[in-house]
């Protein structure tokens, strides 16, 4: 039986003793009103903390673009399906998936980008301003808009200062805290600081202080949850891998010109060369009505970034120039265009890179997508291409998922533990710099569209992976879980 002390009564103390320190301070106070409003106010406080043990209303705390975060999305609308009252706290930007906007259980809690101050202070001034902003947005959030959750999920990173805020909303509540831990923020960190700077140690701490204090840990590779039981004292994470939901899958080839034919509107390179209404460049309608791809299609090639330091997007940029070459010199392979979706800090200093190419064979485009025509641009594709280098080596790259759910082979850049998503060969390629991608892709593309023997056995060997979604898996490891 746990001691009085133990961690599973720690909350009830700390109430309890926020509750007595009030009431003498205000009785020596001589503050009797406010006492007796403060004593209904505790009590109120109590009878949410039982709700809270035995409830179903969750609150998510994203810290970042909502729509950008699709795994805490689809925490959000598995919690919704099983009959909690959801509120997601985030920041905008990008435009969430419809079936989270439309879903009458989950509330979206939109907060204002931090203040950013002038470049004149200090770089620690400003980032420890930006944390005590923040701080206050979701302490505003939780402890006023929101009402009582019964289970407080975070997404790690970033782990300053959410961890220690829902930590200590879960002991004042009464809720339980769960941890789903995608990565190591102190990791990301040490991109841009040296790892023994003191904003890093400071952040490993905070993270390795706070993240095992959580009542349950999820992770996303077993790797993951292997050195967060040798390493931080966790030893019951359990491994959530991320899977695509059905709305990632083989786009069919109607809605394929329907997209390429809206997609040429604003992105040249959809544009058939004849300016047909009735085709694209992949595609073409017939007098029959009937929707076919052309014979003299380019491929299409997608790669899918955040546009930060911990994906090296020359490696790709290297590997078109040397593909392009490849045509010059007369090899068979077909024009390529390469769609390259979403944004990020260095996207600009890519951009003006690209803009200076004078390619003939091989066309570039940075599309931004709606959450319903990403799945569709994928599963319409011939070839992914990821650059995701895991900053702690332990993660997995989400947008390879979803391009597995489309049965879309991948060439992924490698890095420790990829091989639990990637089989090198099996369902796709694994390359360690730019002479091996660029040698993948001509190699998967010879004699295309012709010859599609490698394409065609990595689709049949993601058929199995397919079988698994989102909803099941979670159902499988999540849901058992939420009142344990």
């Amino acid at each position: 039986m746990p001691g009085i002390f133990s961690e599973e009564h720690l909350d009830i103390i700390l109430q309890g003793g926020m509750v007595i320190f009030m009431e003498i301070y205000l009785y020596f106070q001589g503050l009797y009103s406010i006492m007796i409003l403060s004593i209904a106010l505790f009590a109120f406080m109590a009878s949410g903390f039982r709700i809270a043990k035995a409830g179903s209303r969750a609150c998510i705390i994203v810290l970042g673009d909502i729509g950008r975060s699709p795994r805490m999305q689809y925490h959000a609308l598995s919690l919704a399906k099983t009959g909690f009252d959801v509120d997601i706290v985030g920041y905008g930007g990008s435009t969430p998936h419809s079936d989270l906007i439309e879903n009458d259980k989950i509330t979206q809690h939109v907060m204002s980008d931090p203040m950013t101050l002038p470049g004149v202070f200090p770089g620690l001034f400003r980032y420890t301003f930006k944390v005590m902003y923040q701080i206050a947005q979701l302490f505003f959030v939780i402890f006023v808009k929101m009402k009582w959750p019964s289970h407080i999920f975070v997404q790690n990173p970033p782990a300053i200062p959410t961890l220690p805020v829902a930590w200590f909303a879960s002991k004042i509540y009464g809720s339980k805290f769960i941890v789903d831990w995608h990565n190591y923020g102190y990791t990301i960190m040490a991109l841009t600081n040296k790892p023994t700077s003191p904003i890093v140690r400071l952040a490993k701490w905070i993270e390795r202080t706070f993240g095992p204090r959580a009542d349950g840990h999820f992770c996303v590779t077993d790797a993951m949850k292997k050195d967060l039981a040798q390493n931080w004292g966790v030893p019951k994470a359990i491994t959530l891998y991320d899977r695509p939901p059905e709305i990632f899958k083989p786009t069919p080839l109607t809605e394929q010109h329907e997209l390429f034919s809206r997609l040429s509107k604003d992105y040249p390179v959809f544009a058939s060369s004849d300016s047909s209404p009735q085709h694209t460049v992949f595609t073409e309608r017939k007098s029959s009505r009937s929707i076919t791809k052309r014979s003299d299609r380019p491929a299409l090639v997608v790669s899918g970034t955040s546009w930060t330091e911990d994906e090296d997007f020359s490696i790709l940029l290297n590997a078109l120039e040397s593909y392009e070459d490849a045509i010059s010199s007369g090899l068979s392979l077909p024009n390529l265009v390469c769609a390259i979706t979403g944004k990020g800090p260095m996207k600009k200093y890519y951009m003006d890179i690209i803009a200076k190419k004078n390619w003939k064979h091989v066309k570039i485009c940075t599309p931004w997508l709606t959450a319903e025509d990403y799945p569709k641009l994928l599963g319409s594709a011939d070839v992914g291409v990821c650059l995701h280098k895991s900053s702690s080596g332990l993660d997995l790259p989400m947008k390879v998922v979803d391009m597995f759910g489309c049965g879309l082979p991948v060439c992924a850049i490698h890095f420790n533990c990829l091989d639990e998503l990637v089989k090198h060969n099996e369902n796709g390629l694994v390359f360690h710099d730019k002479e091996e991608l660029a040698q993948q892709l001509q190699d998967l593309l010879c004699d295309f569209p012709e010859k599609q023997k490698q394409l065609e056995t990595f689709r049949d060997n993601l058929k199995s992976f397919q079988e698994l979604r989102w909803e099941e898996s979670w159902n499988n490891t999540v849901r058992k879980t939420l009142y344990i």
